[in-house]
């Protein structure tokens, strides 16, 4: 059966041009950066609010009906839905990926590097939460309340809750950069690879830390030798330095040099 015109017209105004969609759409995403960080800080809120409420009340003695409920029943759920939500997220990346990186148009390509900074400030948050503010405070604990468990509450959180939510950003980070832009998907990063897998190692260093505070009682400091891996590892962060020079680069080579003195210059505003 022939088409007619007006079909033709009808079925293009309901289904736009991938390259309209694409000149449409703002190169940064500021909801979901703001949206994101904000998604996260809340729930961290939520999380220390829960610990502070049930952390005394119910998490001094590991032997207590009370600590079976409030502490050991959040780290089934909580390891349960991490596992759901690595599966799904990074699979979803995985499977939506681009497969005909060479036809992305030089401003989609540039709008997929600013959404990959979103993913980077969102793995910068959740590195922060789980590498610096639960970790500090894991310290400050131990050396308040002395452990008749390895599960107490503050561990619960910062190694079984605020870990794998970085690395589960992490991840879906690199894996967006692999599967959508052109520049990282050739080859692998080095400071990509540094960044990701550094800040995960700290999670099996969590094995180790347990079994020395096992077998030999020590303070809860970090210049113990036992604390060097998650230090060290932690260091490995600063590599987020490198994977930003190659953005920069990648950034540069599509916008052209003109084009960048003049955003420097503040001539030319990115919308």
């Amino acid at each position: 059966m022939a088409t007619s015109d007006f079909d033709i017209q009808q079925e293009a105004k309901a289904t736009p041009a991938v390259g309209a969609r694409e000149s449409d759409a703002p190169l940064l995403n500021k909801r979901n950066l703001f949206g994101g960080v904000a998604l996260y800080i809340a729930f961290y809120v939520w999380v220390r609010w829960y610990e502070g409420v049930y952390g005394w009340a119910a998490g001094l003695d590991s032997f207590s009906p009370e600590f079976e409920t409030y502490w050991m029943n959040f780290l089934y759920t909580q390891i349960v839905i991490e596992v759901i939500v690595a599966s799904l997220l990074w699979g979803y990346i995985w499977k939506t990926r681009d497969r005909n990186l060479a036809a992305v148009t030089p401003r989609e390509n540039l709008r997929r590097n600013m959404t990959h900074l979103v993913w980077l400030c969102l793995y910068a948050t959740a590195v922060y939460f789980g590498g610096s503010y639960f970790t500090e405070q894991d310290a400050t604990w131990h050396q308040t309340v002395v452990r008749d468990t390895d599960f107490t509450p503050s561990h619960i959180i910062e190694f079984y809750l605020s870990y794998p939510i970085y690395i589960i950003t992490g991840f879906a980070s690199f894996l967006y950069a692999k599967t959508r832009l052109p520049y990282f998907s050739v080859g692998i990063s080095l400071p990509y690879i540094v960044f990701t897998v550094g800040p995960f190692m700290i999670l099996p260093n969590v094995g180790l830390n347990e079994w020395g505070h096992t077998f030999w009682f020590m303070e809860e400091l970090f210049v113990a030798p036992l604390h060097y891996g998650f230090v060290v590892f932690g260091w490995f962060a600063l590599a987020i330095f490198g994977v930003l020079l190659q953005i920069m680069d990648c950034a540069k080579q599509l916008m052209g040099k003109e084009v960048c003195d003049a955003i420097d210059a503040g001539v030319l505003k990115l919308r």
